[in-house]
């Protein structure tokens, strides 16, 4: 059998040239010399999605429209089809029809699990589920490059390390001396070590050993803490908009991390979309305990209620901050009291609302400025200029003027915001000294 791990592209090729010929996972596997568990394991793990009619219809995995049992007409109030025409025949009635049931191919929940082979393909209008060898190919790309990056170490497990390393660090020894004496409590490698401390994950900095100082550093691109991306399954982008469609009147906020200096504190901004407001929370490190820790403290200041009014939908994006979901969903007594969703890897213009408003913080915090310097009480005073501060979009009112209007001041206050009288907004460096 072929001792080869991993799938080729040529491989990938033959399974979906193999499952359009309609063959089995066992044939495929002697095809390939692979377990046949292999095969099945690939085109499971490796689904194309696509809500795609067929010839004369569109779109419609409603249970009733499939089975022809459905004679609505009118469903939208606004039709401009043919009055005489059933509504499940253009497909629109699935997002506001109350009889609509979704429905599901049986066929679907045994081998060979995708649409490929299937007879009736071309007459269906359901939801297809297809394996295509150029998307599997993608997705294991990417999963294969996220699967190299980062550090797979809790945040539980290095803040430990890093309670033994940092002050020995600063007191002048070197990272060989601590790690020959600590072994048994750091149960890591001097060459591990060193990859922590160099990509600012201790307290500790680089600078803090005793050679760095006199040697260039090597520039390299900054590591983080590996995340489990488990934690995504069922909040990306696509579940975002799905779950959008399902509740339109749940506004969404935008929630972003603004860095400092390396290894610094840092910023959590929370942004009201459609009133422009954004807030700003102070964190010394950034982890994803301080991310629940300020979501906790909101929930108990501002009441159950009006947390859930103002916070229903969370947009984030995939830093390791945000990467403990569930704490943030749920408070303490399992009670849930908002939604959190995923913008794609590298995808920050998916919330561009939030990132736009970041602009207006760097005018007064610039790149590279240790944000550590600053107190939360001058953090929000720099908040309440940025949002005193008018938007054409807005009509030449101010973030702060629309939120207080639809929500009240009230909870402006609890946010610790002011209005800034208009001459006196100050939107630059100056502002904090």
């Amino acid at each position: 059998m072929n001792k080869q791990k991993h799938l080729t592209i040529d491989s990938r090729i033959t399974i979906e040239t193999q499952l359009n010929e309609r063959n089995s996972f066992k044939g495929i596997a002697r095809l390939l010399n692979k377990d046949c568990t292999t095969i099945a394991k690939e085109v499971k793990n490796h689904i194309c999605f696509e809500k795609t009619g067929t010839f004369g219809k569109s779109f419609n995995d409603c249970l009733l429209a499939y089975q022809h049992k459905c004679d609505i007409k009118k469903v939208c109030a606004n039709c401009t089809s043919n009055p005489n025409r059933v509504c499940w025949s253009c497909g629109k009635c699935i997002t506001s029809c109350i009889h609509y049931e979704k429905y599901v191919c049986p066929k679907l929940s045994k081998p060979p699990y995708v649409c490929n082979g299937c007879v009736d393909r071309s007459r269906c209008s359901l939801e297809k589920h297809l394996y295509k060898a150029s998307y599997a190919q993608k997705e294991y790309e990417l999963v294969r490059s996220e699967s190299r990056s980062g550090f797979a170490i809790s945040e539980a497990e290095l803040k430990q390390i890093d309670a033994v390393v940092s002050p020995l660090l600063k007191k002048g020894q070197s990272l060989h001396h601590i790690a020959i004496y600590h072994a048994d409590e750091l149960m890591k490698s001097e060459r591990t070590l060193y990859s922590y401390i160099n990509s600012g994950l201790f307290t500790a900095r680089n600078i803090d050993m005793p050679r760095t100082v006199r040697i260039r550093p090597r520039k390299s691109a900054s590591k983080v803490l590996k995340v489990d991306k488990s934690c995504r399954i069922g909040r990306d982008l696509e579940c975002f908009h799905k779950y959008r469609l399902e509740h339109p009147d749940l506004p969404a906020r935008q929630i972003d991390s603004v860095m400092g200096v390396k290894g610094g504190a840092v910023l959590l901004t929370i942004h009201f979309v459609e009133q422009e407001l954004q807030l700003a929370f102070l964190r010394t490190c950034n982890d994803s305990q301080s991310v629940i820790d300020i979501f906790n403290k909101l929930y108990i200041e501002l009441k159950p209620d009006v947390f859930i009014d103002l916070f229903p939908i969370l947009l984030a994006d995939n830093g390791s901050e945000f990467s403990n979901p569930s704490a943030i969903e749920f408070d303490k007594q399992g009670n849930p009291r908002t939604k959190i969703f995923y913008c794609n890897a590298s995808a920050p213009y998916q919330k561009p609302n939030c990132e736009n408003n970041h602009e207006m913080i760097r005018r007064i915090i610039p790149k590279g400025t240790d944000i550590g310097q600053y107190t939360q009480e001058q953090i929000d005073l720099m908040m309440s200029h940025i949002n005193s501060y008018a938007r054409k979009n807005l009509g030449n009112k101010s973030p702060y003027d629309v939120f207080a209007f639809q929500y009240g001041e009230k909870i402006l206050k609890a946010f610790h915001l002011q209005k800034i009288p208009a001459d006196e907004i100050i939107l630059s460096p100056e502002l904090l000294k």
